[in-house]
This record gives C-alpha cells, sequence and structure tokens, in this order.
C-alpha cells in the first residue's frame, strides 16, 4: 500500500520569500491551524451533495463509508464524523472503478502534447459539458465553482502585487502561461474530436478545470486521479493520516490518525507542503507551517577570472544546481532554508550545498579552491560537510550569504507592514 499526496508534492518548486499577503474578497478554503478547527454542522450540505455518497457506493458497487459524512465547515466543503471515530479505523476505500483518469479520454486526446493536468481536466471539461448526461454529474455538481477557486491563478493583478516580492508571484505568471500553450494545443485537438465540449470553451473554464485537478488529484498508476468523496477532506499540517492506495486491492483507503467525536470534522494531510505551494495550487495557506521554506538566489558574476573554475566546483559539489550551471550555464541558482531536526533539536537548516557553494564563490584564487577540495577529500569529499580549518575563509564565506539572509528579513518586514496596513481585518495568508 502506497502513501499518496496530491500533486503539488510531484511537481518541486523553489520555495518563496517570506512575504507576508492576504486575500481581498475571500475566505481562503481549509486554511487549517494547528489548533482545533472551527466546526460547523455537517448538514450544511444535505441539499447540494446529501444523496452523493449513496449514489457513488451505487456506482462502486461496495460500501465507502460508515461513518463519514459530507458537511460544510468554515473552509468549505468538508467530511464530518457521523459516529464515533478512533485512531486506526479504516474511515473511507474508494474502488479504483469510481476513480477519475486520463483514461477516460479518447486516445486521440490522451495522445496530444499536453500534460496530464491537462489531460484530466479535458476529462473534466467533458463530463460538465454534458450536465445531467454525464454519469459524473452528481459528483461535477459537489465540485467548487469558479469563483469559489482562491489558487493564484485566479489573483487580479491587484491582489498578486500584494505577493510580488515572493517567488509565488513569478510561479503564478509561469504558470498561467504554460496554461495558455496547454489549451491552445488541447483546444485544437477537441475541436476535431469533441467540438461538442469545445464548443463555446474559454480559457477561463480551461483554467477552471485545471485548478480542480492540481488541487483535488493524487497520483496514480494512471498518472493523476480524482478520487471522489476523499477530496472532500480538508488538509491539516500536522495530520499523520493520508490517503493511501493500494494496487493489489485496487482501492484507496484513509486511516484516522486520531479519535474523532461524532460531528467533528475529519481531517488528512496533504503533504509536506510549504504555504508557498499550498497558495500557489490549493488557494490557502496555514500559520505556523512547520513545512515552510525560504529561498536563496546567488549570481557568479561573469566578469570573475574564477568563473568557469567555480561552475566546475559548483556541478561537482552542488549537485542541485548541476542542470542550471551546468546546462544553460546560468550564472545563478536557488537553495532552500528550512527548519531541520537534529540529535540536538530543532535548528534553521542551511543545506550542504548551500554551504559548498558559499565557500566555493567566496574564493579569490585557484590555489584556494584547490586547497577546499583537498580538505574536503581528507573527511568525505564534500565541501559543505565541515566547517573549513581556516577561520577566516569559514567567516569570509559566511559573509558572503550574511547579505542575502537580511534581505530575505527585510523583505519580509516591509510586506508585513504593507500588507497590515492596507488590509487590516481581512483573513491572512501566512507566506
Amino acid at each position: 500500500m502506497f502513501c499518496l499526496s496530491r500533486l503539488p508534492k510531484l511537481r518541486p518548486l523553489p520555495r518563496p520569500l517570506l512575504a507576508a499577503a492576504h486575500r481581498l474578497r475571500i475566505d481562503l478554503r481549509c486554511s487549517i491551524s494547528s489548533s482545533a478547527p472551527p466546526q460547523v454542522s455537517p448538514r450544511g450540505d444535505e441539499e447540494e451533495c446529501g444523496d452523493f455518497l449513496p449514489w457513488l457506493e451505487r456506482k462502486a458497487g461496495v460500501e465507502v463509508s460508515s461513518c463519514l459524512s459530507i458537511g460544510k465547515s468554515a473552509y468549505g466543503r468538508s467530511l464530518f464524523s457521523s459516529k464515533a471515530i478512533r485512531a486506526g479505523d479504516s474511515i473511507l476505500k474508494v474502488p479504483f472503478n469510481v476513480e477519475i483518469s486520463p483514461d477516460d479520454l479518447l486516445p486521440e486526446i490522451r495522445s496530444c502534447k499536453v500534460g496530464n493536468v491537462a489531460k484530466l481536466a479535458a476529462v473534466i471539461l467533458k463530463e460538465l459539458k454534458m450536465g445531467q448526461d454525464s454519469d459524473w454529474a452528481p459528483y461535477m455538481r459537489c465540485l467548487p465553482q469558479r469563483k469559489e477557486m482562491h489558487s493564484t491563478v485566479f489573483w487580479s493583478d491587484e491582489e498578486l502585487e500584494m505577493i510580488k516580492e515572493s517567488s509565488v508571484y513569478q510561479r503564478t505568471i509561469d504558470k498561467k502561461v504554460g496554461m495558455e500553450r496547454e489549451f491552445s494545443v488541447l483546444r485544437h485537438a477537441l475541436d476535431r474530436h469533441f467540438p461538442e465540449v469545445s464548443k463555446d470553451m474559454e480559457f477561463e473554464d480551461f483554467m477552471h478545470a485545471c485548478a480542480l485537478v492540481e488541487s483535488r488529484a493524487w497520483e496514480s498508476s494512471k498518472g493523476y486521479s480524482l478520487v471522489p468523496f476523499a477530496d472532500f477532506l480538508n488538509h491539516d499540517g500536522l495530520a499523520k493520516a493520508v490517503l493511501l492506495r493500494d494496487e493489489q486491492k485496487q482501492f484507496s483507503e484513509v486511516i484516522a490518525d486520531r479519535n474523532y467525536a461524532p460531528g467533528e470534522q475529519v481531517l488528512i494531510s496533504y503533504g509536506k507542503f510549504s504555504n508557498a505551494i499550498l497558495l500557489l495550487d490549493f488557494g490557502f495557506t496555514i500559520p505556523h507551517n512547520i513545512h515552510d521554506e525560504v529561498q536563496i538566489q546567488f549570481n557568479v558574476p561573469l566578469q570573475d577570472p574564477l568563473f568557469k573554475m567555480k561552475l566546475y566546483f559548483l556541478q561537482r559539489h552542488c549537485l542541485q544546481i548541476t542542470r542550471k550551471f551546468g546546462i544553460s550555464k546560468c550564472s545563478a541558482d536557488n537553495f532552500t532554508i528550512k527548519e531541520v531536526r537534529s540529535a540536538k533539536g530543532k535548528g534553521t537548516g542551511i543545506p550542504q550545498s548551500l554551504h559548498a557553494a558559499v565557500r566555493v564563490l567566496s574564493c579569490t584564487s585557484l590555489e584556494e579552491l584547490n586547497d577546499m577540495e583537498e580538505e574536503a577529500a581528507q573527511n568525505d569529499g564534500r565541501l559543505g560537510r565541515r566547517p573549513l580549518k581556516n577561520i577566516n575563509r569559514e567567516i569570509q564565506a559566511h559573509q558572503l550569504l550574511l547579505p542575502h539572509i537580511t534581505k530575505l528579513i527585510d523583505q519580509y518586514s516591509a510586506s508585513a507592514k504593507i500588507d497590515g496596513f492596507l488590509l487590516l481585518g481581512s483573513r491572512k495568508c501566512f507566506l
């Protein structure tokens, strides 16, 4: 049985600057903190989705859950315990035969040169277009409408301006550009093979479908799959419960990680995501996110007389930047700092690759580079493993790093002050 996380884990992204931001107009969906989440009556969604679970169980031919019911919380559609649940209980099992995947498309569409997200989005578009004639109509009715989606691709220019200091801003721009490109390719294929689907289809419809996939789908043997009912579970960054996938028995399952009283909202973890990923792909953030990270970028000056030698050393000793430095000859790359655990407790996680990079970049002669590599070879060969014996060289390397960290702190403080002044009283995103 395999442990699954939602899509962002499959697409590692550089992490953001720590910049506070707020969201206008909306109440962010499922922003769960480590404290107990607000509870709303589990009957709050009966009119809209009250018949969904019985329909899904008829379609599956087996019971999906005997202890969960659909309702609404302050975070949107949610699942609540309909009876007492104990840690270790199986709270839902969704057979593979009622999961939605790109296999539901014609081969001509599946062969399109677009990503799996776009292909699964095409399935959603097809089913939505069919309306009540769709075999998945009850499920489609329960999916969030476009106006209920809060991932950053739906933000206005004014709202995006508030997170301009964060890499989420550029990632949002890049994502929309990618969506536009895939929409063009997919639209052409649909025009040829599914004209009834592509008729009157706008880019905003495709963007909505992609956002549904990115915020609700899980990895599967078919690429990505929507797991109806399980995708109504909201996220808690501290939860241990996850969606499990049993390829042999052909079902997805969730095991409760703690006891739940009747009427309590049941939560799982979508994965160990930073607030940047949560905001970019899900449209919410959580305060005091233990998985949050910060991104640092370094430049190798092109005029540095040791430019080529430093690239060589970076390729050998800073594996995470080999691709950019070694292939595209880019003179900059990103490193991630996050909270880590050690034998002595928690600490700031400056990665070894970053230690190695600043030591390489701070060198002023070929002799220093060679001496540093020779010193590392006397241990385990890693430049970032241990402090340099030459304390002055070690201080010099850290002095190169310090201004970058100070800049991040200043940007965070400035952004927090601006957002607090402009958006007092609105719901916060913690980036």
